[in-house]
């Protein structure tokens, strides 16, 4: 089996997981939720062994490295983080409401991945990221975004609980406002250490790859506006004590910054364009 094939079986498992996670929050049926994170896990694993697979056959092509080059790997790479974190979060806090946005966003970033006009090809690299912090910058910084999107996810769920009747159908089943609150917290200071060490790791490189730290190439312009917002996030949540809905929009218009690093800055001229 090669590695694009298990790609597109992991999209469907992710699909199922996606599924059976709404049939529990519908129906509040543990059985369900139980068998979701079983699928979930099993696509985790899948994800996991497809990525080492092509890792492999870039070996075996004759380019060895680490398939996180193109935007067709950081879409299998970014669907792997998230699922892991959601795991992690899943076996500690048994939240599975959560596991319908934690599914849907790898199910989506892996069909389009599956799409046509993105390149799955796997390339040789350029000169400039023939280096060994290649791996380190793009694990921190997708780790971080996974955890970005889980906060995003948690935070919809805040403000559709604040936004519309609490006491009676699905909106009920959303854990209550303080669990929610704190989980976004914590998902973004998860988040904010590993993209803050992406960005550290990204300089280095980039000193070496062409002899300066920062060129406020879009990327670059970008990741540091992302950064910015979860900094003030932060602050206004340990300083001044906001919580609740405040918290709950600056993590969506976060995650907005973050999905323009990820695909806008692809629009622009730019070193760093996924293709």
């Amino acid at each position: 089996m090669t590695s694009a094939t298990l790609f597109s079986l992991v999209t469907f498992i992710y699909g199922l997981a996606l599924i059976l996670y709404v049939i529990t929050w519908i129906f509040t049926k543990p059985f369900f939720g139980k068998l979701a994170t079983g699928v979930m896990i099993a696509a985790a694993m899948g994800n996991g062994v497809g990525i080492a697979l092509r890792w492999v056959e870039s070996y075996q092509m004759g380019y060895g490295h680490a398939p996180l080059s193109n935007l067709y790997e950081s879409l299998i790479f970014f669907s792997f983080c998230i699922a892991v974190i959601y795991l992690f979060i899943d076996s500690r806090y048994r939240i599975r409401i959560i596991g319908a946005v934690a599914a849907a966003v790898p199910f989506l970033a892996m069909a389009y991945a599956s799409l046509p006009s993105v390149d799955s090809q796997i390339q040789p690299l350029i000169p400039a990221l023939q280096s060994n912090w290649l791996i380190a910058h793009v694990m921190t910084c997708f780790f971080g975004y996974a955890a970005f999107a889980i906060a995003w996810g948690i935070s919809i769920l805040y403000l559709l609980k604040a936004g519309m009747d609490s006491r009676s159908g699905m909106i009920a089943r959303i854990p209550d406002f303080p669990t929610l609150d704190e989980l976004t917290h914590q998902m973004v200071m998860f988040g904010f250490l590993f993209l803050s060490v992406g960005i550290i790791t990204g300089a280095v490189w980039a000193n070496q790859a062409w002899g300066r730290y920062w060129g406020w190439d879009p990327k670059e312009t970008w990741s540091l506006i992302t950064w910015l917002i979860y900094a003030t996030l932060l602050h206004a949540r340990l300083m001044r004590g906001w919580e609740g809905k405040r918290i709950a929009y600056l993590s969506c218009l976060g995650f907005f910054a973050v999905i323009f690093t990820y695909f806008g800055v692809n629009l622009l001229p730019g070193l760093h364009s996924y293709q």
